[in-house]
């Protein structure tokens, strides 16, 4: 068998596609025929020098694409074989077979280790790297090992020692002065991923003295590779160990100092991010209140200069930098540290950057200077008393509006994103503590809408000035009529923009016009916003009959439709939040409905998101009087629905029915025949994805309140499919936080939809829901006696954001988990069943209380309703009370 396994190899790699296919098939029956001996077969030919290399380095990869849970029957005798015969092939000089060999090796390692049947693995492991004749390439094939097998088993299926062994033939990997520049990089990127890998504090002082010193001489003595790899370790090492840290600071501001001379891109990108997470793990501090060993206050006066040096371009490459942004270089990382160290320290950073800004922000002679003092004005901002800094920078306005003029487009972008910095935090007219004064005002608007249409990146950055210079005066009372008069140039600009040839000009035109009028007061502003209305309704129904020769064209148009249909959308919403402007709404309503139809018709009923959101938008603001445009728009609603591929439509088609029952209450009977439906058909779906499912349980609930006793036909067929999600709540994954968030919305959409089909059913038909009682107290008493997630099994000193979260969201499970009882109580009335489910299970009581010892106010409110409405009533039936 051993040559026709050879010759089997050779020909599945034939480029006859024949030979090929008849190779692969005789192998997949070879397999499935002898499992065992399938898998003996390939290590004896992977791991025999004579065969040809081709064909053992398919053996190998066969062997381990082959390996699944069948390896676990296989017998001891045979998988000692072939794990030999793989470890013998190990430190071939041939790296794509000693690289395939790791692969395997680390495949069956995941599947053992978990179940303790390889204990000798870690101290084979640790053998290669320490015996002194070990090969470079049985040393990097090890190191492979460890990375993987670090990444891929889980910290609670190893042992104390086997952390150990793992963790001392990496850094032995490291440590050895004439090591191969292969093996340490190899090495330090394995480190990486067991840092990672391990619980806080794992290791103790002295294995991390140890580790530190390890990678410290390698960033002093190793390549640029090596380096970059170290700094991506010394990242980690800051977020998990940072208690151990303060004993080589000194060495590490000096191996930053030595990344930063040494001009290296990515390695200067991995100093930075370190002395980034430093920032985020004393600002975490700081929040929690715990230890705090200041390092980067310690380290001002050297780390900032650092993070100054890497604001300035090169002069010889400035004019070739890429102009586009998102790219992220050495100069945007230092911008992003030097904000986080303004964030962290606050005041302290002012003395160390505000004298550069000061010298070099108008060096017409040194553009690099100029452009990094600008930067670095903007950087620190945030975190420091801007009161404090008002001075100065009413003094650097003019000189930044001046940089806006600029015949260099990198200035007139970091000009513009400062504008913005400075207008979002040092911009409050309300406090009368502002750079923008009306003295100023007409010169700033000026200078921003010169330049809406610049380069797409410097465009940007206006909108969001422009954004930021109108939110200031959102809330600024009487200081805000200064504003008034250039309100309808600004809208004008940025309409204008959004019908620009630049797709991302488009963009950021239409996103900052939307924010700017929900930001607007209706009381001064009502008629720019109707203008508004009327300039975009003119712009978007041309937009139907544009002439579509390509792609190009066809992703243009959806994109100007798109834009129009969300400013509509916004206005829509500005002008129904008064009484005053809602009724003009009223006037176009019609105008807007026979376009979207229009556009529904002509598309060849391709309903968009954005469509439904416009809808779901005119329906709130108009009330009952949408009805009279649902016969046309039924069809519609219903494709809507049925769209699962698209699930974004049919998500936005969902949250509009539930606007349009609250817009038209029992006036949707009429449609919701075919709406009922479709949301059980969704509900019962496989192929919907699941983000849609609780919008559904909450779009049922008020499709029940609203029709109200006629829900009846439906309560059999909903009941059971939210029992069968009520089951499917607690099969989740409780330690994926994904999974919590979803579990959570999953639990509150169906506790509000029971709650709204019982008041729905109320007096008539609550008997209805009698049979139902214990399905619903069965849900609720899991909701109850399973609030969330145990915060404190994994803890070491606090909780961390995802369990936070996960509490968060908990509270407002328990809250729709109270109304649903409040809404059993008020169903009670001579129900003695109704009665029984109060009465019958502690769970009830303890809800009760929790709410009872909330901080919610709301919640107290409606515990207290419970138990009166109870009392009364279980004593009027010589029950137990509720209490």
């Amino acid at each position: 068998m051993a040559l026709e396994l050879t010759q089997l190899l050779l020909s599945a790699q034939s480029t006859d596609a024949n030979v090929r296919n008849e190779a692969e098939t005789t192998l997949g029956q070879f397999r499935d025929q002898n499992f065992q001996h399938f898998l003996v077969s390939l290590s004896f030919e992977f791991s025999n020098v004579g065969k040809p290399t081709d064909s053992r380095i398919l053996a190998g990869i066969v062997l381990k694409n082959s390996l699944d849970a069948r390896w676990v029957a296989i017998n001891d005798s045979l998988k000692s074989q072939i794990k030999n015969n793989l470890l013998d092939i190990l430190g071939s000089s041939l790296q794509k077979l000693s690289h395939t060999a790791a692969e395997v090796v680390s495949k069956i390692a995941s599947i053992e280790v978990p179940r303790k049947e390889w204990p000798e693995l870690f101290r084979l492991l640790h053998a290669n790297m320490t015996q002194p004749d070990s090969p470079a390439s049985l040393k990097h094939a090890t190191l492979e090992i460890l990375g993987y097998v670090c990444e891929e088993i889980s910290n609670k299926d190893l042992v104390q020692d086997e952390v150990l062994y793992i963790l001392e033939a990496i850094t032995q990997g490291i440590d050895v002065p004439e090591q191969n520049t292969e093996v340490c990089l190899a090495a330090v990127r394995a480190l990486y991923i067991a840092l990672g890998h391990q619980q806080p504090n794992f290791l103790n002082d002295m294995q991390m003295c140890y580790i530190m010193r390890v990678i410290c001489n390698a960033a002093m003595e190793g390549d640029k590779e090596i380096r970059e790899a170290v700094f991506g370790c010394l990242v980690s090492i800051a977020s998990t160990y940072y208690n151990l840290l303060k004993r080589y600071m000194p060495s590490i501001i000096q191996l930053t100092s030595n990344a930063f001379h040494g001009h290296e891109e990515a390695v200067v990108l991995k100093a930075v991010d370190f002395w980034s997470a430093i920032c985020d793990k004393e600002m975490e501090i700081q929040h929690n209140k715990l230890k705090h060993y200041h390092f980067i206050k310690e380290v001002l006066s050297t780390l900032v200069p650092i993070l100054i040096r890497t604001l300035k371009q090169d002069k010889d490459q400035y004019e070739d930098q890429d102009q586009e942004d998102g790219i992220r270089n050495s100069t945007m990382a230092g911008v992003t540290c030097l904000c986080l160290v303004a964030r962290t320290v606050g005041d302290a950073v002012v003395p160390h950057v505000l004298p550069f800004v000061k010298e070099n922000i108008t060096n017409k002679w040194d553009w690099p200077s100029r452009e990094a003092a600008t930067y670095a004005l903007g950087s620190i901002l945030e975190g420091p008393n801007t009161e404090k800094l008002l001075p100065d920078l009413n003094s650097f306005l003019p000189i930044l509006l001046d940089e806006m003029r600029d015949h260099n487009s990198h200035m007139k972008n970091t000009a513009a994103w400062t504008l913005s910095r400075i207008f979002e935090l040092v911009h409050l007219p309300a406090t009368r503590s502002s750079v923008v004064t009306s003295g100023n005002l007409q010169q700033i608007k000026e200078v921003l809408l010169n330049n809406i249409q610049d380069a797409p990146h410097v465009a940007e950055k206006v909108c969001g000035a422009i954004y930021f210079l109108v939110k200031g005066y959102q809330e600024a009372g009487p200081e805000s009529s200064v504003l008034i008069p250039h309100v309808r140039e600004i809208i004008s600009s940025l309409t204008k923009s959004i019908v620009s040839t630049n797709s991302k000009i488009r963009s950021s035109a239409y996103k900052t016009l939307i924010k700017v009028v929900i930001c607007l007061d209706l009381t001064n502003t009502s008629n720019i916003i109707v203008e508004l209305f009327s300039d975009i309704m003119s712009k978007l129904e041309p937009t139907l009959n544009l002439q579509i020769i390509s792609l190009d064209d066809r992703e243009k148009q959806g994109e100007l439709q798109a834009s129009f249909r969300g400013v509509l959308q916004a206005i829509i919403h500005k002008l129904c939040s008064v009484d005053k402007t809602k009724p003009e709404i009223l006037k176009v309503a019609d105008q807007i409905i026979k376009l979207l139809l229009h556009e529904f018709e002509s598309c060849n009923s391709t309903i968009h998101k954005e469509d439904m959101l416009l809808i779901g938008a005119l329906a709130y603001a108009t009330g009952p009087v949408f009805g009279k445009y649902m016969e046309e728009f039924y069809k519609y609603l219903l494709m809507g629905l049925q769209n699962l591929e698209d699930y974004q439509v049919c998500r936005a088609t969902v949250v509009v029915v539930g606007i349009i029952c609250r817009a038209l209450d029992d006036k949707i009977l009429s449609y919701s025949e075919g709406v009922m439906q479709l949301l059980l058909k969704c509900l019962s779906s496989d192929e919907l994805h699941r983000s849609v499912k609780p919008l559904i349980f909450a779009c049922v609930g008020d499709i029940a309140l609203a029709i109200g006793e006629h829900f009846e036909k439906y309560v059999i067929s909903a009941l059971r499919i939210m029992q069968s999600a009520s089951e499917e709540c607690f099969k989740l994954d409780n330690n994926d936080k994904e999974m919590i968030d979803y579990c959570n919305q999953l639990k509150c959409s169906i506790l509000e939809c029971y709650s709204l089909i019982l008041l729905g059913l109320k007096n008539s038909k609550t008997a209805l829901m009698v049979y139902h009682i214990p399905d619903i107290q069965r849900f609720l008493k899991s909701v109850v006696e399973n609030p969330r997630v145990q915060l404190m099994q994994h803890m070491h000193f606090f909780i961390n954001k995802y369990e936070a979260a996960a509490l968060y969201l908990d509270k407002s499970v328990t809250k729709a988990a109270q109304a649903l009882l409040y809404r059993l109580a008020d169903a009670i009335g001579s129900n003695i069943k109704l009665l029984q489910f109060f009465t019958s299970d502690s769970f009830c009581v303890k809800l009760v209380n929790e709410c009872l010892e909330s901080n919610d106010e709301e919640m107290k409110i409606t515990a207290r309703w419970i138990q009166v409405k109870t009392l009364h009533l279980t004593t009027s039936h010589s029950r137990t009370p509720l209490v």
